[in-house]
């Protein structure tokens, strides 16, 4: 691909989903968000997994309650992720080529709430 970077964006998110079409393309050092939406009414906590070529999905962060916790190795000044009300996009800066890889976002809904 020449010194550019190829990213593949595949959306897995459970309950009404929503997956977002085509891939990702851009270059070294620039700054790339890949989107994750979903419509919920219940608590959850939404992951990011990382997969590159003939290896398995890697967990990368979770984000709850307007928060973000990153796995060892995805450091926080390039790989954020913040949950709002339907959508929690993954902010990658200072794009390598080592990050050309499927993402995956993944809910997890906690517990059940009553909609009346």
């Amino acid at each position: 691909i020449g010194c550019g970077l190829f990213l593949l964006l595949f959306s897995l998110v459970r309950y009404k989903e929503q997956h977002p079409t085509g891939d990702v393309i851009n270059t070294e050092g620039e700054t790339v968000t890949l989107g994750c939406t979903f419509e919920t009414t219940l608590s959850h906590t939404l992951f990011w997994y990382k997969q590159e070529v003939n290896d398995y999905p890697k967990y990368m962060l979770k984000s709850f309650s307007n928060k973000a916790e990153n796995a060892p190795g995805f450091q926080k000044d390039r790989f954020d992720a913040t949950i709002n009300k339907t959508s929690v996009p993954l902010k990658i800066q200072k794009l390598q080529l080592s990050d050309s890889a499927v993402y995956y976002c993944a809910l997890s809904l906690l517990q059940h709430e009553r909609t009346e």
